[in-house]
């Protein structure tokens, strides 16, 4: 067997946008030159990486376990993927395998009336389950799960239509792609939004990951932005109205306004712009972080909020050339940051395993929430509370940590209200349904959950093929939607359940 850095490389970078750490992929793809080979990813199995680890752990497990008459015995204890690569410790474990068997054949007993003794059958080891066990009765039937597939690459995002029944997503392979799911008595008809570029002249793939998406409030218009640097706008009918570039390198993140006339856009070049959406010029670029952006959020239709591996959150405001607040306090970079339904208070989370919420009326946080033991990817607040369709509940915070669980908060007393501990592997996304009642979770287990929010109890589940990377309900709470690692995306029909 042989291969070349070039292979080796790319797997590294593979498995780092698989594990969600997108801006070290970005790094150690720009430091390893990845866009200059000629390895076409869309044939790369996921999980690649960790495939081959595994199956050449596996192989020196068996080298151990084959003595030196060539007869093979069971390990007693597995290998670790760090013990596998010391020398000294394979030698030593395959000479305590070998000295095991001479004990083993020391203490066989001797052939009895002439006749072979019959060999003593050893049952394994029972292997601890890492899965958490789900009640069989919550469990959501395959007959309620649509699969939807075409992506050839790791589908990192998927939003729905405000309106219909469109179902966006957005991967690895350089296309979005608009699911057709209003007609459930046929196969969903699906679009396919190739993101290309100029390059002598011609139109060719960008073979860029498409990395952030957003519908306008009227759900005419669906906006992506990529890893190629350019936002663009493109119509439900699936033709490209508009190509925004002005951005120095990958775009993370991107919304609309309420009011559907700008677009927000963060970038690694650590700036954020504003675009006109009717005309796709940049109408005003805000440079006021020291790293890349990596989310915004709008505070009202001219106002919003960044954050940044800076660790720094501003939040600006159109024709104005500064921030109009800073907050510091995050001691590593922020991940991600959301308003409060009426632009009050804002949360941010960071990979210091702290939530913290902000005011305009103060500059040090007015809560610093610390429970999760590991990074916290994403943060959402419930539609509910003052100001939105359900007035009557409370208003509560939800926060998805790499630590396997997520946390439900009153953030007014700043106390959490609920752990959800069904999940076994980090938490990237969790979206609230549009009545509050239920919040739905997606963890690279595979699973999506679907909690009550009242009692914090599990209510449905349903195992995908690939680690979920993003959940969405549509806008009448019926339909959940899931995009996965493995190119899958699945809508879950909760009616009649």
């Amino acid at each position: 067997m042989s291969f070349s850095s070039d292979e080796v490389n790319f797997l590294v970078y593979r498995y780092l946008q698989e594990s969600g750490f997108q801006h070290s992929a970005y790094t150690f793809g720009i430091e390893s030159h990845i866009s200059q080979s000629n390895i076409n990813g869309a044939l790369v199995p996921p999980a690649a990486l960790l495939s081959i680890l595994q199956k050449g752990l596996q192989y020196t497990e068996a080298e151990i376990s084959l003595g030196e008459d060539g007869t093979e015995q069971r390990l007693v204890e597995s290998l670790s993927l760090i013990d596998a690569v010391m020398p000294d410790i394979v030698a030593t474990r395959q000479n305590q395998q070998n000295q095991q068997k001479q004990q083993m054949i020391k203490s066989e007993p001797p052939e009895a009336n002439g006749e072979e003794a019959k060999p003593t059958t050893v049952a394994p080891a029972p292997q601890n389950s890492t899965e958490m066990e789900v009640d069989v009765s919550i469990e959501i039937p395959a007959s309620k799960a649509t699969v939807l597939r075409g992506h050839e690459s790791e589908v990192f995002i998927c939003a729905w239509n405000p309106t219909t029944d469109l179902l966006a997503s957005g991967s690895g392979d350089s296309t979005a792609r608009i699911w057709d799911m209003g007609d459930t008595t046929t196969s969903p008809n699906q679009l396919v939004l190739r993101h290309c570029i100029q390059k002598g002249g011609t139109e060719v793939p960008s073979n860029k990951d498409v990395t952030s998406l957003d519908w306008n409030c009227d759900g005419t218009l669906l906006a992506t932005g990529s890893y190629d640097g350019y936002a663009r706008i493109w119509m439900t009918d699936g033709r490209l109205v508009s190509t925004l570039g002005q951005h120095k390198g990958p775009i993370f993140a991107l919304k609309w306004n309420k009011r559907g006339n700008y677009i927000l856009s963060a970038g690694v070049d650590k700036t954020t712009i504003i675009w006109d959406a009717a005309s796709g010029q940049c109408t005003q670029q805000f440079s006021f972080h020291s790293a890349p952006a990596l989310d915004v959020d709008w505070q009202t239709n001219t106002s919003f909020a960044s954050c940044s591996t800076d660790q720094c959150i501003h939040v600006c405001k159109l024709s104005v050339d500064k921030p109009i607040k800073s907050f510091q306090g995050h001691t590593n970079e922020v991940n991600a940051i959301k308003w409060d339904p009426q632009g009050n208070l804002l949360a941010s989370c960071s990979d210091d395993m702290t939530l913290k919420i902000w005011s305009m009326k103060q500059d040090t946080c007015v809560h610093d929430l610390q429970a999760h033991s590991k990074e916290i990817y994403t943060i959402k607040w419930s539609p509910t509370g003052p100001g939105t369709a359900n007035p009557n509940m409370s208003l509560i915070l939800a926060s998805a940590s790499f630590d396997s669980t997520v946390r439900l908060w009153d953030v007014e007393r700043g106390a959490c209200i609920h752990t959800l501990t069904k999940h076994t592997e980090p938490v990237y996304s969790v979206a609230f349904s549009p009545d509050g009642k239920y919040l739905a979770s997606g963890s690279f287990d595979k699973c999506v959950h679907i909690w009550s929010t009242q009692s914090g109890q599990l209510v449905h589940s349903y195992k995908g093929t690939g680690g979920i990377f993003e959940v969405c309900w549509n806008s009448r709470g019926d339909k959940v939607g899931a995009s996965a690692s493995d190119g899958s995306v699945f809508v879950l029909d909760l009616r009649k359940l």
